[in-house]
């Protein structure tokens, strides 16, 4: 049911035009019996089946999507506009030991194409987001692919991710200039550092020849455009967020009903769940934090024994389809909990599920709005528990942090779109209320050293909120329930 619903989230209409060159395709070349056999630098239906179906680009994520995605923001632009939009690079932690690559999060909205030192641009040719899509990757080199593996090549940049035009990205210094020379306004997100920096920003491979061709150019930054278009995500997105919502909320799930003597283990076990029960990788580094590790927000060392009768909190979601989900979840060591920690793990609940009721359109609000809700709410729960909250100390000390954020592509997804505007149907985002009591006499005695966050990412409907985690227990009987 919640598939059918997410369904009907379609992107918004674009004319026709703009993708109709997709159809006039022959069918032969996107489902040659030749694709079998031909392998690209990422997995597609014919050689993954068990990943892609037809037609996806990326799970979950169709071709025709992808191109819907390049029309919205071709339409975005002004007449004359070009959008420019570089891959991420490999990143080395020393020498040739590298890290495992992680596209850039706009390149990969917009192409679905999952190798380095690319570049993409998207040149505004007419009114209804008409558009062509130039693709710079790096050409077939059989001694490189021996040592980093197949590379999709130039020519099926074209056939499969569906470019206009294509081009070995080594050869960039002949192509850019040209495609920019009639451009009134490049859009790019240009670092503002030095000369240097900018090259270095911009990967060994394609500078110095993109900023090069920038110089002489009016630019202005794209991630705030594009950030408009990713904030409301489709019937498909929200798919592979709920998919990653369920793995993930269920390897909580498992976590809580085991006894963990240590951070390091319980961290070990959960990430395994997350891979085992079909997501890619862990969405980021999670948070294990047992008694007063918790205080830290962003603690990650994950590296200390977990003591009975202490509270765990654990921050930490898996990634779906490039899609990621971002849970918290704080119960007892022991899987029961103390009439202190009872208390107030109920009071952060209840915050919590009057701002999950929230996110909703209907309900006219932000996320700036509800964090005010959340901090009137822990305030008065707070205070019935005998807490003294003057001068700030509140949102100084007990609960330093926003209520949420969006998420997506990204864990803080759209970072430029920001926090005041009205939430909209379709956007996906994070509740996330806490409080951190320190070591100080100034706080109740039974709860210092306490830390307990709740939070789930949740769908904006137009007048219910979907919680896209529901899986992962929050109910106190439900936590103790796991244990027996």
């Amino acid at each position: 049911m919640l598939s059918a619903l997410f369904q009907r989230a379609q992107l918004p209409h674009i004319c026709c035009s703009a993708t109709a060159h997709l159809r006039q395709k022959p069918y032969k070349v996107l489902c040659a019996s030749t694709f079998s056999t031909l392998r690209l630098g990422q997995p597609t239906h014919e050689t993954h089946p068990h990943l892609l179906k037809a037609g996806e680009l990326t799970p979950g994520i169709t071709s025709l999507e992808y191109a819907l995605r390049r029309a919205r923001l071709a339409a975005s632009l002004p007449p004359g506009g070009v959008a420019v939009v570089p891959s991420a690079s490999v990143k080395y932690r020393s020498g040739p030991v590298f890290y495992k690559f992680h596209q850039d999060p706009d390149f990969f909205y917009l192409t679905g194409f999952l190798e380095p030192e690319a570049v993409a641009v998207i040149e505004k040719t007419g009114a209804d987001g008409e558009h062509l899509f130039h693709l710079f990757v790096q050409g077939k080199d059989a001694h490189a692919e021996l040592w980093d593996g197949t590379r999709t090549g130039v020519e099926s940049a074209m056939e499969v991710f569906n470019a206009d035009k294509a081009y070995d990205v080594e050869h960039m210094q002949f192509h850019i200039a040209p495609l920019l020379q009639n451009a009134k306004t490049v859009f790019i997100d240009v670092p503002t550092q030095s000369k240097s920096a900018c090259q270095k920003n911009f990967g060994g491979i394609k500078g110095p020849s993109l900023p090069k061709a920038l110089e002489e150019k009016h630019t202005q930054p794209l991630r705030p455009i594009i950030h408009q278009l990713r904030a409301v995500k489709s019937g498909a997105e929200a798919t592979l967020m709920r998919n990653a919502g369920k793995i993930s909320g269920r390897a909580y799930n498992k976590a809580i009903r085991q006894y963990f003597t240590s951070e390091k283990d319980l961290c070990a076990s959960l990430e395994y769940d997350f891979i085992r029960g079909g997501c890619d990788r862990s969405a980021y580094v999670p948070v294990v934090a047992g008694g007063r590790n918790a205080l830290s927000i962003h603690y990650t060392s994950n590296d200390c024994l977990l003591r009975d009768g202490d509270l765990v909190l654990v921050d930490a979601g898996g990634q779906y389809g490039g899609y990621v989900t971002d849970i918290t979840r704080t119960w007892p060591v022991n899987g029961k909990f103390t009439d202190a920690q009872r208390d107030l793990y109920s009071a952060v609940l209840n915050v919590q599920r009057n701002c999950v009721k929230l996110c909703r359109e209907s309900a006219g609000v932000s996320l700036n709005d509800i964090h005010r809700v959340s901090e009137d709410g822990l305030r008065s729960e707070l205070t019935l528990l005998g807490f003294n909250l003057l001068d700030g100390a509140l949102s100084n000390i007990l609960y330093p942090h926003h209520v949420g954020h969006y998420v997506g592509v990204d864990l803080h997804d759209c970072g430029s779109y920001g926090r005041v505007r009205k939430l909209q149907s379709g956007q996906i985002v994070t509740i996330e209320p806490g409080v951190y009591i320190p070591n100080d006499p100034r706080w109740p005695k039974h709860f210092r050293n306490m830390g307990i966050r709740i939070e789930d990412s949740v769908y904006v409907g137009e007048d219910h909120p979907i919680v896209l985690s529901v899986e992962a227990v929050k109910e106190i009987d439900d936590i103790e329930a796991l244990r027996k």
